[in-house]
C-alpha cells in the first residue's frame, strides 16, 4: 500500500466519523440534552427575594 492509498482511505474513514458526529449532534434523540445543557449557565443565577412588606412577616 503506497501513501496515496492511505491518504484516500484516511479521508474517507475521517469524512465517515464527521458524517457520524454530525448525525449524533442533529439527532432528535438528543435536543434534551442538549437543551439542559444550553440552560445551566442560568441554573446559579439568584432569584430576586420578596421584600419584607411582601412577605407578611412584621417583625
Amino acid at each position: 500500500m503506497d501513501y496515496g492509498t492511505f491518504q484516500g482511505i484516511l479521508t474517507i474513514l475521517m469524512m465517515i466519523i464527521f458524517a457520524g458526529i454530525f448525525a449524533w449532534a442533529y439527532s432528535s434523540r438528543q435536543k434534551k440534552r442538549f437543551d439542559e445543557a444550553a440552560n445551566l449557565v442560568f441554573s446559579d443565577e439568584q432569584k430576586p427575594q420578596e421584600s419584607k412588606a411582601d412577605s407578611g412577616d412584621s417583625k
